[in-house]
């Protein structure tokens, strides 16, 4: 059974932009940095397992993903590459990150001798990337600590460094000064420390802003589902890589003075006709949309009227002639050759004061995901 919301992600297009990236970086041939490419929060919502897989054909370098669990799923999958742990470890079950040969970070001395004891007691070492918190103040050794904290994990038969990072926290607010700060913090901390290993710190904001943070390696994230951070612009040939549909399921007419929907929010004014949609908050829409949001039936653009509910979502659909039951509607996606015939997830962001990352990432997992 398939219900009427449907998920169509698009891996032709997926594998196009990170060719796009790749070319953009000035790589293979041209030498550029390896790419990292971010998996996490089921690939952005896209859903890990066939993203990952067609990363992996494409030749990303490396995956990463948020925890151990998530790295699990993808080797589950048949993934083989190497596969990068961003999270904290220190409370983590830590049998996972050897049963199924993922690469941890250490960004705080708890998840350094934690992972340490588990390596030492299987026999082992342990490839890590250590992260040096430059700013964000969220996981990472401290940039202006690290001589008090590394000659432990340097010196230890047990762990061996493969790679330092750190991570931006305003590469997306152009004018922001601790972009800059951040960069020179991260370039000093690993040159005081001397660090001989590969470094990587730019998202995908941060490496349309700056060539000279793409280091050894970047990790693009947003740009490969086709999205580009705002308020950033950008040239590199991106296709929206997820597209989300559903159909109308009835239609009806308010007369004057009639509401639709919980609260009542939307009272006509003039005969209305009204077409409901079996999508709602259940499935990751925002119940913000109701009154600012828009869909695509018969390539035109209908308001969200009402309330989104659990499961349904009513547009006007009063200036269409003739909308029935079966009728295609685009809630992310193209429907038709026109720029106003497309819905991004950007757009729909703007729309509600937020940002695209969690338009993707929140839609639910009753959502079949067909790909393509």
């Amino acid at each position: 059974m398939i219900r009427s919301t449907v998920a169509r992600v698009d891996l032709a297009a997926l594998q196009s932009n990170f060719r796009a990236i790749r070319e953009f970086l000035g790589g293979p041939e041209g030498g550029g940095p390896a790419i990292i490419a971010v998996v996490k929060a089921n690939a952005y919502g896209h859903g890990a397992e066939r993203v990952a897989q067609a990363l992996e054909q494409a030749g990303a370098t490396m995956l990463a993903c948020a925890d151990i669990e998530e790295g699990i799923v993808l080797r589950r999958s048949g993934v083989t590459m190497p596969i990068l742990v961003f999270g904290a470890l220190s409370v983590s079950d830590l049998d996972g990150l050897f049963e199924y040969a993922l690469t941890p970070t250490i960004s705080t001395p708890s998840a350094a001798r934690a992972v340490q004891a588990a390596a030492a007691r299987r026999g082992i070492v342990c490839g890590y990337h250590l992260k040096i918190d430059t700013g964000m103040n969220r996981l990472g050794f401290r940039f202006d600590n690290l001589g008090r904290m590394l000659p432990a994990l340097l010196n230890s038969d047990h762990l061996r460094l493969e790679a330092a990072y750190t991570h931006f926290a305003t590469a997306d607010i152009p004018e922001h000064p601790l972009f800059g700060e951040q960069r020179s913090r991260f370039e000093a901390a690993v040159a005081s420390a001397g660090l001989r290993v590969p470094c990587h710190a730019a998202n995908s904001a941060a490496l349309l802003r700056d060539a000279r943070i793409w280091y050894d390696a970047v990790r693009p994230g947003l740009l490969l589902y086709g999205i580009v951070p705002p308020p950033l612009a950008s040239t590199i040939p991106l296709r929206p890589v997820m597209s989300l549909t559903s159909r109308v399921v009835a239609v009806k007419g308010l007369r004057p003075g009639e509401a639709v929907g919980y609260g009542s929010r939307y009272v006509a004014d003039t005969p209305r006709s009204i077409a409901v949609v079996p999508a709602g908050y259940a499935d990751g829409l925002d119940t913000r949309l109701s009154g600012r949001g828009v869909v695509l039936i018969r390539g035109r653009r209908v308001p969200i009227v009402g309330a989104v509910s659990m499961d349904m979502m009513t547009v006007d659909v009063s200036e269409l002639e003739d909308v029935q039951p079966g009728d295609e509607v685009v809630l992310l996606g193209r429907q038709g050759d026109e720029s106003w015939q497309q819905i991004d997830a950007r757009e729909m962001a703007a729309w509600i004061g937020t940002i695209p990352w969690e338009i993707v990432c929140r839609l639910g997992t009753r959502i079949e995901r067909h790909y393509e």
